[in-house]
Formats: structure tokens, C-alpha cells, sequence
């Protein structure tokens, strides 16, 4: 039976009172993957939407003959969508329910409790004169509760909006601290639930990233030609999580997740912004530690933290900037593990597609008036772009992938014809052994450089500079908190080594192939060919299958057998993969990049033997 997986990346979007209906819709996608983790365990007893989708997944391997798991790896949010992606990614990755927050959000995200003791209307006499402003809106011909409300609620919903535009006015009507208590009693309802087994694989990571707006800001160095540097302000914040798909599983402490949910949701006008103080005070009212706090601060906001400013940042709602975050899960695409066939899909959450939050015309054709300009641009136009660019971005990276397949297509005769030609029927009359496989490919190596010629050249210090940069991306990774001039000045330390070892050195790479010490390098550090390598047999196996000429059996093992061997090698891509003594190495790497780079390959090298099977490359 041929098993695959459907990896969803979510992309949840912000809004005005979306919390719930966004609950809702992430509720589904949960149900989903426990249907899935359900099936391939064998439990039985699900209900609702939940069976549906079982028998869903029973209908697509009785058809197809194809175990399918539905899985998800990849959570990015903002606002609305970034709290409920927080919740999501924590029953994900702790195998706990979110039941309880159903309740809990019909119960406790009520404008009468959201609104902060302070400013909700003493009396009935309160702002009297308000009381025909809430009248106009509720009751007027045409109003949006009797067009959206069911009519046995309208008139607890105008009570509401009485009690809502009587509230103190110029200041954010919503409590930041009851806010805080809110999430933090969703964290705790998750938590009271029996943990039933993460909802992902053994090894699969869970990444989560949550947008914030840095309301002040932090200094961001740019280069330039003149002058040679400017500093701009920065606002943007993205807040990353992962589990690192290893046991004990967490997505984060509970305190880390409300900082993230409080913050993220902090929509400008209905929330005061957020503090870590506020966090810090609602804690200590509970009675609840929070072990992890200066480490998390250090990740979360690197540049206040540094200069002992972390209690001052002011935090306002993610969708300010980044409402549709889709560029965090597209960079979390890159080194995921895959140990079995991969289809991957991005799924956006759009509540309300083609709508806007605020018209903006007054009627068809006419110009906006004066607030309804005012609003569309402080708020609407910014929170609502298109994600035009964001898809455009995700067809061009498909575009990339298949060009180079193409190429590889239109060359593929040529380099056949040079392999018949090279080994004529030894590969037919000789059974394989690894060392007969291991001279093999020294030939075919030796070969194909004598006859690309100052092309191999260019190959080989092209193989040079990506391993330099994959290794300068894992070691600043491994620092914890990379800074970009940092990774530039490891990336530049890493080229010295490189010169230092003599492996751009005339004569190492040249038409006669690499010298020893070359191959040595390549051997330790360019884990890209070899994934790059494997996925061509992949699919010379999937042209194989579909064309019937071998048992579809042997196809199954020989896929088994290649993705548990790329598996070991994106596993080994990923800075979460190396224990403590490389991320120590790692903070000296600047200074002593030979001796770092020797760890880094030492480790890999080291953990190969240990894991699973050695592929050589050069």
C-alpha cells in the first residue's frame, strides 16, 4: 500500500471580531488531522465532522490504493488568526482538545465581559445622549442586525450596542488585562484536557509564526553606497514557535503563548497595547511561574532585550503590517524532513473573501466621504491588500523548480549515452555491492569532469559558495538569535576558512576532477547533492511505476529505502537538529570558522553513523 502525505501550510488571516468564526473554521482543520492520525493508528469511535473525514481518507485508499495523511506543519497568523492559529498549533503539537474553547469563546468574548470595568456605563443615564446614536445604528431601515441577526437575539444584541456606545469614548472600550486572564484561562481549559498524542509523525516538525507591531519601533541598520549606512525604524515582528518535532513535544510555555495571543490581537482602538508587564502582573495575580521568561524575551524581542528594554516594548495588533503572513511559512518550506511521498498546499483562511471591512464609497461611482477616506486609509486599504504578491511569490518558486527539471530532462539523453558508453554493460552483468557502487561513482565523477571541462570549474566553486552560505545559515541559527551583519560577518569569516584550506586554490577543482582534500570537504558539508541526488532517483522511480516494468512492490521498498535516507540528510539542514556542544562552538564561529567548520561537519558525519546510511558526494 503506497502511503503519501498532504502537508498544509495555514495562513491565517486578521480581522475585526473574527476570534470566533475563526475558532470555527480552525476547529475543522483539527478535526482533520486527528481523523488522519486516527486512521493510520487504527482508533476508532469518531464523531461529527471528524467521522466524515475518516471515511473520507477510507474512501481514497479503497479507490486510489493510497494511505493518505493530512497533516499540519506550518501555522502563520495575525490578530484574529493569529490567536486561534496559537491554539491550533498547541493541540497540535500536545495532542490536546480544543473542545473547551468553544464554550469558553461564546461564554467569555462577549462585549459586556471584554469591556474594562472602568469604562462600561455606570447607569442607564449614562451618556444619555448617546442612547439615539446606538438607536440610528441598531433600528434604522436597513440596519445590520436585522439583516445579520437571527431574530430571537436582536434584541440582546442592541442592548449591547447601547451599552457599547454609552462605554467611555477616546479610549479603547476592551480591557487589556481581562483580555490577558481570557487567554490565559483558554491555555489552561486546553491544558485540563487528556493529551491523546501529537497530531503529526514521530519527527515532523510543528513551526508556528505569529505577526506583532512593534508600536516604537527599533533601529535597523541598512548598507548603502552613500552614505555606507543608514538606520531606519522597523516595526514589524514575527514571533516563531516550533517543537522541533521531538518528544517531549510543546509549541511553547504556556506564558510565551499568551504574550504572543495578547499581542497579536491587540487590534488599535478596541485593546490597549500590550506590555510584558501586563503579562507579569496577570501571572502573579494567578500564582503562575514563568521559567523560561528572559530566554523567551532574548528570542522574541532580540533588540529590546539587549539593551534591557524588553518591559518597555509597546505591542499593538499583527495585521497593522502583516495581515496575511505568508512569507514565514514559505521560508519555513526549506530543509523539511520527508520521509514518504509529499503533497504540499497552502491554505488560506479568508473569512470573508472579496468583502471589506469599511466601504469605501458612499454609493456607485460617487467619490468616499470624508471618514470613510479617513478610515479606508488608516485602516481597510493596509489590513485588506491583495496577496497577490505573496502567490506570485509561490508560482515563481514553483516556476524555478520546474525549469530545472526541464533541464535536467533535456540533458538526461546525453548523460545516459556518456554512462552506456563508460561502463557499456557492467552495471548489468556485475551485482552491486558499496564498494563496487563507490568505484562506480568515482568514474562516472572522473568522467563527467574531463568532459564538462572549465565547466566543472565553475560547478565546483558554485558546490563552494552554497555550502558556505547553508553553513553560515545553520551556524547563525545555532546562536539562537542571528542578526544579519552578524550572518554576513560569519558568512565572510567561512570564505577566509575556505581560501584557508586551499579549496578555491588553482588546480583543487579543475577538468581532472577535485583534489582529495576538496572531495574530503564535499563529503562532510554538501548535503544539497545528495538531497539533490536522491530526489533524481525518486522520480526516475515514479517514471519507472508508471511505466509498469517493474513490481509496484520493489517500487514501495526502494522509495522506503531513499526517502528514510533523504529524511536523515534535510534533518541534517536544520539548526534544531545539533545538541549543545556545536551551538557553544557556534557564538566563536566568527572567530575561528576552520575549527567550526570541522564541528559542523564532525557532528553531521558523527550522527550519520549513528542515525542511518552514509552517502558519499563530490
Amino acid at each position: 500500500m503506497r502511503e503519501k502525505e498532504l502537508r498544509l501550510a495555514l495562513v491565517c488571516y486578521g480581522g475585526i471580531s473574527l476570534a470566533v468564526y475563526m475558532h470555527g473554521i480552525t476547529k475543522e482543520i483539527w478535526r482533520l488531522a486527528r481523523a488522519s492520525r486516527d486512521f493510520h493508528e487504527g482508533a476508532t469511535g469518531a464523531a461529527g465532522s471528524q467521522a466524515v473525514y475518516r471515511a473520507l481518507l477510507e474512501t481514497i485508499e479503497a479507490e486510489t490504493g493510497i494511505r493518505l495523511r493530512a497533516l499540519v506543519d506550518i501555522v502563520t497568523g495575525a490578530s484574529a488568526g493569529g490567536i486561534n492559529g496559537i491554539f491550533l498549533a498547541n493541540a497540535i503539537a500536545s495532542g490536546r482538545s480544543l473542545e473547551p474553547l468553544t464554550e469558553l469563546w461564546l461564554e467569555r468574548a462577549d462585549v459586556d465581559v471584554l469591556l474594562a470595568p472602568d469604562r462600561r456605563p455606570l447607569t442607564r443615564a449614562t451618556k444619555f445622549w448617546a442612547a439615539p446614536v446606538a438607536w440610528m445604528i441598531s433600528r434604522s431601515p436597513g440596519n445590520t442586525i436585522d439583516a445579520t441577526v437571527a431574530p430571537e437575539t436582536r434584541e440582546e444584541v442592541r442592548a449591547k450596542l447601547s451599552r457599547f456606545v454609552r462605554a467611555k469614548w477616546f479610549q479603547p472600550p476592551f480591557g487589556g488585562p481581562g483580555f490577558t486572564h481570557l487567554i490565559l484561562d483558554a491555555l489552561g481549559a486546553m491544558a485540563a484536557t487528556p493529551a491523546e498524542g501529537a497530531l503529526l509523525p514521530p519527527g515532523q516538525p510543528l513551526d508556528l509564526f505569529v505577526t506583532v507591531t512593534d508600536f516604537h519601533g527599533h533601529p535597523e541598520r541598512l548598507r548603502l553606497n552613500s552614505p555606507p549606512e543608514v538606520v531606519e525604524t522597523e516595526h514589524r515582528l514575527i514571533l516563531a514557535f516550533s517543537d522541533h518535532g521531538r518528544d517531549p513535544r510543546a509549541i511553547g510555555e504556556e506564558p510565551e503563548l499568551a504574550f504572543a495571543a495578547r499581542a497579536t490581537a491587540s487590534f488599535p482602538g478596541a485593546f490597549p497595547p500590550f506590555s510584558v508587564g501586563e503579562l507579569d502582573a496577570a501571572l502573579a495575580e494567578r500564582g503562575e511561574p514563568w521559567p523560561g521568561r528572559d530566554a523567551f524575551l532574548a528570542r522574541a524581542l532580540p533588540h529590546h532585550h539587549a539593551v534591557g528594554m524588553a518591559e518597555q516594548a509597546v505591542l499593538i495588533d499583527g495585521s497593522v503590517l502583516a495581515n496575511a503572513p505568508f512569507g514565514p511559512a514559505i521560508a519555513a518550506l526549506r530543509d523539511r524532513p520527508a520521509r514518504r511521498e509529499v503533497d504540499r498546499r497552502f491554505v488560506y483562511i479568508d473569512p470573508r473573501p472579496g468583502a471589506h471591512s469599511i466601504g469605501l464609497g458612499e454609493g456607485k461611482g460617487e467619490p468616499p466621504g470624508f471618514f470613510r477616506t479617513i478610515f479606508g486609509a488608516m485602516s481597510d486599504i493596509p489590513r485588506e491588500q491583495p496577496i497577490r504578491d505573496n502567490l506570485e511569490a509561490i508560482e515563481r518558486h514553483s516556476a524555478r523548480i520546474a525549469a530545472m527539471r526541464r533541464l535536467i530532462e533535456a540533458i538526461r539523453p546525453e548523460v545516459e549515452a556518456a554512462i552506456a558508453g563508460a561502463f557499456d554493460r557492467t552495471l548489468f552483468l556485475t551485482r552491486p555491492t558499496p564498494a563496487r557502487l563507490a568505484a562506480w561513482r568515482r568514474k562516472a565523477q572522473t568522467l563527467a569532469a574531463r568532459r564538462a571541462g572549465y565547466a566543472y570549474v565553475s560547478y565546483g566553486h558554485l558546490k563552494l559558495a552554497g555550502i558556505v552560505e547553508e553553513a553560515a545559515t545553520v551556524l547563525a541559527a545555532l546562536t539562537g538569535a542571528p542578526d544579519p551583519h552578524a550572518t554576513e560577518r560569519l558568512r565572510g569569516a567561512l570564505r577566509e576558512a575556505v581560501h584557508a584550506m586551499a579549496l578555491d586554490a588553482p588546480g583543487a577543482l579543475s577538468a581532472e576532477g577535485a583534489s582529495d582534500s576538496a572531495v574530503e570537504f564535499f563529503r562532510a558539508h554538501d548535503l544539497m547533492f545528495r538531497v539533490r541526488r536522491l530526489r533524481f532517483v525518486l522520480r526516475r522511480l515514479v517514471e519507472i511505476g508508471e511505466g509498469g516494468t517493474c513490481p509496484a512492490p520493489a517500487i514501495e521498498a526502494a522509495r522506503d529505502a531513499i526517502y528514510a535516507a533523504l529524511a536523515g540528510h534535510l534533518d541534517r539542514q536544520r539548526a534544531d537538529f545539533y545538541g549543545k556542544p556545536l551551538r557553544k562552538l557556534a557564538a566563536f564561529a566568527e572567530r575561528d570558522a576552520v575549527s567550526a567548520l570541522a564541528a559542523l561537519g564532525s557532528a553531521r558525519d558523527g550522527q550519520h553513523r549513528h542515525r542511518g546510511p552514509r552517502l558519499d558526494a563530490a
